[in-house]
C-alpha cells in the first residue's frame, strides 16, 4: 500500500463566530487534529469548499471525513448546506454534525428530517464546550468508521497520511 502526505484538512468546520472557531480548534489540538481542520466562515464558503470552486478550486480532492456545521450563518444557512450535501450523490455520504446554539425543536426536527448525523447544542460554559468538541473530535476522527471512498484515496486522520486504495477513479 502506497502512502504519501497530501491534503491534511479532513474535517470541515463551518462557523461564523471567530471565538467558537478558536475554541473548537483549541479543543481539537489536544488530539492533534486542529491542523487537519479546514475552516470556512459561512454556508456559501462551505459549498465552495465541497465543490472545489472559487478560492477552493485548487484544493486537493476528496471529501472531509465530517462536516461540523453551524446553523445560523450569513449568506447560506447551515440547514441549506445540509440539504445541498444530502441531495448530492457525491457528497451525501459525508457525515454532518450540526454544532449550533439553537435548542429550538423546529431546528432539531428540520436537521434530522434532512439527514443530519448528529445535532449538538454548543454549551455556553467554556469547559463544557471544550469537552463536547473533544468528544466530537475523538468520535469522528478515531472511533467512527467513515464511509468507503470507492476508487478514491482515503486519508488517515490520525497519521495524516493518504492511503491509496490502488484503484483508479474513472
Amino acid at each position: 500500500m502506497k502512502t504519501e502526505m497530501r491534503d491534511l484538512k479532513n474535517i470541515l468546520l463551518v462557523e461564523d463566530d471567530p471565538q467558537d472557531v478558536e475554541l473548537t480548534l483549541a479543543a481539537l489540538e489536544e488530539y492533534h487534529l486542529a491542523n487537519k481542520v479546514a475552516v470556512v466562515r459561512d454556508g456559501a464558503e462551505a459549498l465552495d469548499y465541497l465543490y472545489r470552486r472559487r478560492k477552493f478550486k485548487t484544493r486537493a480532492g476528496g471529501n472531509p471525513i465530517v462536516v461540523l456545521l453551524d446553523n445560523k450563518m450569513p449568506k447560506v444557512s447551515g440547514l441549506e448546506v445540509l440539504k445541498t450535501i444530502k441531495a448530492d450523490e457525491h457528497l451525501k455520504m459525508i457525515p454532518v454534525v450540526a454544532l449550533t446554539s439553537s435548542r429550538e425543536t423546529p431546528d432539531l426536527i428540520e436537521f434530522y428530517k434532512h439527514g443530519v448525523n448528529a445535532y449538538v447544542v454548543k454549551p455556553v460554559d467554556f469547559a463544557e464546550f471544550m469537552k463536547a468538541i473533544k468528544q466530537l473530535g475523538v468520535f469522528w476522527a478515531a472511533v467512527n468508521e467513515p464511509p468507503p471512498h470507492t476508487g478514491r484515496e482515503e486519508t488517515s486522520i490520525l497519521s495524516g497520511e493518504v492511503i491509496s486504495s490502488g484503484k483508479k477513479e474513472v
